[in-house]
């Protein structure tokens, strides 16, 4: 059975994400579509190693989780319930780090 973030843990998370704008941007490109490291680097303008790192922590918490966990290339990585979420949640406060 899943357990649900409690409101507490998923401001951490959100904090978690608002202190890197790497994990943020790659968080919102995976908002609407399933990508490849490569897809997320172009898109988001962030380094290959950027855009590894930023997905690898956030898959430890289950924010993001990668579709292919098998394949050595050609990985495709999506956000989770809670990556979405978190998505939500920080647009529903009017974060952009960008501006």
């Amino acid at each position: 059975m899943k357990r649900t973030p409690t409101e507490d843990e998923i401001w951490a998370m959100i904090g978690f994400i608002k202190i890197s704008h790497a994990r943020y941007r790659t968080l919102r490109c995976l908002n609407d579509e399933n990508l490849m490291p490569t897809e997320i680097s172009k898109k988001t303008r962030l380094t290959p190693a950027q855009v590894s790192v930023a997905l690898h922590d956030m898959k430890k918490r289950k924010i993001v989780r990668c579709m292919n966990e098998d394949a050595t290339k050609g990985r495709i990585y999506q956000c989770t319930d809670l990556g979405l979420k978190i998505i939500e949640t920080l647009d529903g406060t009017g974060f952009n780090p960008d501006r």
